[in-house]
């Protein structure tokens, strides 16, 4: 990966962290003030719970790729240690499902004419579900790449006591 892919990618992490956690904190200033601003027909404590939970996921993801560049930047990212951040991004977007299912539950009961946008809430929670199990997919690869490397490394200190 290049030193200008890595300096983009790590720029936009850090302005989504940032952002993130400036929501975040914004969010539970409301919460624990009392000043909502909104007055609307929604359970909004449980929604701004729900969202503050939400975004807590979405930044241990970034973590955990800014952890991952940071891997590929230094040639490491082949090995064991890269799988607890590949595990941390796949929780990571398992925890968002769940919080978007929460948040399907929260709106159902204000839908009751039209069950549609609880459906449709509720296909977008298994799509997810299912980038959560692509991600887990691409970790199997990067298990099966590891062991090579680790049976090519194996395989070249014995032909080095061969020659």
């Amino acid at each position: 990966m290049g030193e200008l892919v890595v300096r983009a990618l790590r720029a936009v992490l850090a302005v989504v962290f940032t952002g993130s956690v400036l929501v975040q904190a914004l969010m539970l200033w409301v919460l624990v003030s009392g000043n909502d601003p909104e007055d609307g027909s929604l359970p909004l404590t449980s929604l701004r719970v729900v969202t503050i939970l939400g975004i807590g996921a979405a930044q241990a993801a970034v973590v955990c790729v800014w952890r991952l560049v940071t891997m590929v930047r230094r040639g490491t990212v082949f090995s064991p240690a890269a799988f607890r951040y590949v595990d941390g991004i796949i929780g990571a977007i398992v925890a968002a499902a769940v919080v978007w299912f929460a948040v399907a539950a929260l709106n159902a009961p204000g839908q009751r004419d039209d069950p549609g946008v609880t459906l449709i809430m509720g296909g977008i929670g298994v799509a997810v579900l299912g980038v959560a199990l692509i991600v887990f997919v691409l970790r199997t690869l990067l298990a099966q790449a590891v062991a090579r490397d680790v049976e090519a490394a194996r395989m070249q200190a014995e032909l080095d006591e061969v020659i």
